[in-house]
């Protein structure tokens, strides 16, 4: 469900091998996880279909999920990352929208696709803020989770993607692996 094969072109782009997972036992066999964007219900509805629900709790590698990803991560959802998500937030489908995205460590502005996005309404404590839109977080880390309101695999710019194989190589070193 959702745009799993412009994240697989994204990480492709990259010399990164994706494989799609839909069963637990899948987990065992990857380094990171892309959750994307779609319906989150339906997502959910998957999710519970094929009893991944405990599986992605368990899971201990860096996770990235972008828009209806981001709520499945959210504090009312799987309960991973420490952040509330209201969905749909930006408006419908013909409320979407691409804008520019301010970085907050500097550099070359972003560019973000928001369909139907979520809009964070809560950063836990520990959560780094990477990237803003008029002010509001879009772009989040908390720990091992990297989450996005917009479709960074919609676009050429591969550096959020390129974030998250850090997370996975970084992940991969300190338990003692490689990759």
């Amino acid at each position: 469900q959702g745009d799993f094969r412009e994240h697989a072109a994204a990480l492709g782009r990259l010399g990164v091998e994706a494989v799609e997972v839909r069963k637990p036992e899948q987990l065992e066999d990857v380094d990171g996880l892309v959750i994307p964007g779609g319906e989150s219900t339906a997502i959910t509805r998957l999710i519970r279909i094929y009893e991944l629900e405990e599986a992605l709790r368990s899971y201990e590698r860096p996770i990235f999920g972008t828009c209806a990803g981001m709520i499945l991560l959210d504090r009312d959802h799987l309960g991973l990352a420490d952040v509330g998500v209201e969905r749909n937030a930006y408006g419908r489908q013909v409320s979407s929208f691409e804008a520019d995205l301010r970085l907050v460590e500097g550099g070359e502005p972003l560019h973000g696709v928001f369909i139907r996005a979520p809009r964070v309404t809560a950063v836990g404590e520990d959560v780094e803020v990477l990237a803003e839109l008029d002010g509001e977080p879009v772009l989040l880390r908390d720990g091992r989770y990297l989450i996005a309101s917009f479709h960074p695999e919609l676009t050429g710019d591969t550096r959020v993607h390129e974030l998250f194989l850090d997370m996975v190589r970084e992940e991969a070193m300190a338990s003692g692996g490689t990759l």
